[in-house]
C-alpha cells in the first residue's frame, strides 16, 4: 500500500529515504539530489533500480514507472538491464538518424552551397538555396539522396511547369543537377537522376525577340547545321560562336589547353581579348558538345577548330564570313552579329542583371569608378545565361519547319 503524499514529498529537505511501499521509495542524497529507487528481487538476487529524479517525475509517474518495472521483473527481466539495452538503442537510433541527416538531399545541397560561397555573390547564394526551400525540399529534402529516382525529380518539375513558371523548371532541374553531380563526385552517392532529364522541360514560347528577327535567326541556326558546302571545323566554328557570343577571332584561337570540360569553362588569356583582359567563357552543354565533336575530329590538343589546310594554325578570319555569305547570308548575317542577337535578347528577356550580360560579353565597365569596386565574375549567374542563351537557340532552330 502506498505511503506517501505529494505533499510530504516536496516538503521533504533532510538526506535520507522514505519508503512509499510495493519496493519504490524516495531518497535525498547528501548532494541535494533528489530520486526514485525501486527495490527488486530477481534470481534470487535484490537490487535496486533508480527510476529516475524528482522533480522530473512526480510522485505519480514515479508509481506509474514502478509498476512497468514490477511487469519486468516478474517475466524474468532486470529493469536494469533493460534501461542499458534502451540507451544503446537510443544510441544507435541517432547515429542512423545522424547518417540520414548527413546523406540526405538537403544536407548535401546545403553542403554544396556553402562550397560555392567563395565563388558566388551572396545574392545569388540566397537564390539558389531560396529556390530549393521553395521547391525541392519538401518534396525529398529530408530523403537519402541516393534513393531518390529520375521520377521524383520529374514530380517536382511538372508541378512548377503547371503553375506557368517554365523558367523556374529550369533553374530548379540545373540547382538539382548540381547537387547530385556534387553528391557523386563527393561519393555520397552514385547515380545522377536530374542528368536523365535532358529535353523533358516544355519549350518556352520564345517571344522575347521581334517575330522577323526570331524566324531568321532561327533560319540561319537551322541552315548551318544543314549545309554540306561549309567545311566541318567552320561549321562547328559558327555554332560554338553562336553559343557563346565570343568574337570569331577568340573562338579562331581558341585551344583546348583554355578549355576545362570539368569546370565547363573557357578562360581566354588577355593576349587574344579585345580589351587585353584574361576572360572566362561559361560553357552550356551545347558549347561542351560542339567542342567534344571538334575533339573527335582534330584530337584534343593544339587549336580547337584548326585551320582546313594546316592543322597547326588557326583558319582564317574569313572563313566563317565567308560560310555565311556562301549559304546566302550576304549582308544578312555575320559571325560577329550573333553578340548583337544575344546582347538584344537577354537584355529584353529582362531575366538577367545587365552586369551578368555585360561581364558575359567580355565588356568594359564605363564606369571607371563602379568598375575599379565590382571586380566580380558573375560565374554562376552568367552560367544560367549561357545555358538559358544556348536553350533560346535550340528553340529558334527547332521552331522552322521543313
Amino acid at each position: 500500500m502506498s505511503k506517501l503524499t505529494v505533499l510530504e514529498v516536496r516538503s521533504r529537505k533532510e538526506p535520507g529515504r522514505l519508503a512509499d511501499g510495493n519496493g519504490l521509495s524516495f531518497e535525498i542524497l547528501q548532494s541535494g539530489v533528489k530520486r526514485w529507487l525501486y527495490r527488486f528481487r530477481i534470481s534470487g538476487e535484490q537490487q535496486m533500480h533508480i527510476i529516475g529524479r524528482y522533480p522530473d517525475l512526480s510522485l505519480a509517474e514515479a508509481r506509474e514507472a514502478r509498476r512497468a518495472a514490477e511487469v519486468l521483473v516478474k517475466d524474468g527481466i532486470n529493469p536494469n538491464h533493460q534501461r542499458k539495452k534502451t540507451k544503446q538503442a537510443n544510441r544507435e537510433k541517432e547515429l542512423v538518424e545522424k547518417r540520414k541527416r548527413a546523406i540526405s538531399f538537403e544536407f548535401v545541397a546545403l553542403e554544396w552551397i556553402e562550397q560555392q560561397k567563395g565563388r558566388w555573390s551572396h545574392d545569388h547564394a540566397v537564390a539558389v538555396l531560396g529556390t530549393l526551400k521553395n521547391d525541392v525540399f519538401g518534396s525529398f529534402g529530408d530523403k537519402a539522396i541516393d534513393s531518390i529516382t529520375p521520377p521524383e525529380v520529374l514530380k517536382i518539375l511538372r508541378r512548377i511547369e503547371n503553375r506557368g513558371s517554365l523558367e523556374i523548371a529550369r533553374k530548379v532541374l540545373q540547382r538539382i543537377n548540381a547537387v547530385f553531380r556534387y553528391a557523386v563526385q563527393t561519393g555520397v552517392a552514385t547515380y545522377n537522376p536530374a542528368a536523365d532529364m535532358q529535353g523533358v522541360l516544355k519549350a518556352k514560347a520564345v517571344n522575347h525577340m521581334p517575330a522577323v528577327f526570331a524566324k531568321e535567326l532561327g533560319q540561319l541556326l537551322k541552315d548551318i547545321n544543314a549545309s554540306e558546302s561549309i567545311h566541318i571545323t567552320t561549321k562547328l566554328a559558327l555554332q560554338f560562336t553562336s553559343l557563346t557570343a565570343c568574337r570569331s577571332s577568340e573562338v579562331r584561337g581558341a585551344r583546348w589547353v583554355e578549355v576545362n570540360l570539368e569546370e565547363k569553362i573557357w578562360e581566354i588569356p588577355a593576349e587574344r581579348m579585345k580589351m587585353r583582359r584574361p576572360h572566362i567563357v561559361t560553357l552550356s552543354t551545347q558549347a561542351i558538345a560542339v567542342i567534344e565533336r571538334a575533339g573527335k575530329l582534330w584530337g584534343q590538343d593544339g587549336l580547337i577548330f584548326p585551320s582546313v589546310r594546316d592543322e597547326n594554325k588557326p583558319m582564317s578570319d574569313n572563313a566563317m564570313s565567308k560560310a555565311l555569305r556562301d549559304m546566302g547570308y550576304r549582308g544578312k548575317a555575320t559571325p560577329h552579329g550573333f553578340r548583337a542577337s544575344f546582347s538584344s535578347t537577354a537584355y529584353e528577356s529582362s531575366l538577367f542583371a545587365s552586369e551578368v550580360i555585360e561581364k558575359a560579353l567580355a565588356h568594359e565597365e564605363k564606369n571607371k569608378i563602379k568598375g575599379a569596386y565590382n571586380r566580380s565574375e558573375y560565374i554562376e549567374q552568367r552560367r544560367e545565361l549561357l545555358q538559358w542563351w544556348a536553350d533560346c537557340l535550340d528553340d529558334l532552330r527547332d521552331s522552322i519547319e521543313e
